[in-house]
């Protein structure tokens, strides 16, 4: 299995990482960030590395509908605030919107 130390040079590199950030919500707030606080020394070894890391991850079951219910927006404030590293949330996971998102991380 591959791990980030035989990767080589990740500098300038975007990097796809698959994290489990299905935390528990109670009206649209966090109450164990538990997952997130796990991916961290991940992430932060992947960033300090100069990768442009870019996070898959879903909430929920929304069972193929847009549900602001589901959003990963207080994931990402949540991460953000934890690894004073800034997040930004594609508004959408493919086409355009998440090219473009994907095309402007590090700038």
């Amino acid at each position: 299995m591959r791990t980030i130390s035989t990767l080589g040079d990740l500098r300038g590199k975007r990097v796809l990482v698959r994290s489990d950030f299905n935390v528990p919500l109670k009206d649209g707030v966090i109450t164990d960030d538990g997952r997130i606080r796990a991916a961290l020394p991940t992430l932060k070894t992947l960033t300090d590395a100069g990768a442009k890391v870019v996070i898959m991850a879903h909430l929920g079951r929304p069972k193929g509908q847009v549900d602001p219910a589901f959003s990963l927006a207080p994931v990402a404030t949540r991460l953000a605030e934890l690894s004073g590293v800034k997040v930004t949330l594609a508004s959408d996971v493919v086409g355009p919107s998440a090219t473009e998102t994907v095309a402007a991380l590090g700038e």
